[in-house]
């Protein structure tokens, strides 16, 4: 007796194609290898079916390129994409800044000391704490900006009274 076929023993064997699906160019190259040793003689191959499997093949190991360049490109842009922020960072070291603060949620403002990259994110060290640049919210300026005259300067700056 046959067993029959099952919706069960399809989808298992749907399952199964999908994932063997995935060729690299060496299993390309001997099926077609396989398939020109195997063929009828009586009814050989035609070199137009032939040529169409060669351009199939060589459109095959182009997309792998491309699908290369593209990750590359990824990469760099991500690369690319950090050191701006790394650079924008280190721009307001000196400054104070308002900026949110991540475990409470309160508006807060503090003295940015220093600025660095931490598993791919870049963090201002305000009041010795780590601080997403993305939880600041304004620049309020340099440190010490204000009316503050207590340094032996006078209004104009030169240090003379």
């Amino acid at each position: 007796m046959i067993d029959g076929i099952g919706v069960q023993d399809a989808a298992l064997s749907l399952a199964g194609a999908q994932s063997e699906q995935t060729l690299d160019k060496d299993a390309f190259t001997q099926l077609l290898v396989t398939q020109l040793q195997n063929q009828d003689p009586l009814s050989p191959q035609t070199n137009e079916e032939l040529a169409a499997q060669l351009a199939q093949f060589s459109s095959l190991e182009q997309m792998e390129l491309v699908n290369e360049n593209l990750v590359g490109l990824a990469r760099l842009q991500q690369g690319n994409a950090l050191v701006d922020q790394l650079t924008s960072a280190s721009a307001l070291v000196g400054q104070r800044v308002g900026y949110v603060d991540p475990e409470t949620g309160e508006a807060v403002e503090g003295e940015v000391e220093y600025a660095k990259v931490q598993d791919g994110m870049v963090y201002l060290g305000i009041a010795g704490e780590d601080v997403p640049i993305v939880q600041v919210a304004e620049v309020l300026g340099d440190v010490g900006d204000g009316d503050e005259l207590g340094d032996g300067e006078d209004d104009d700056g030169s240090g003379d009274e």
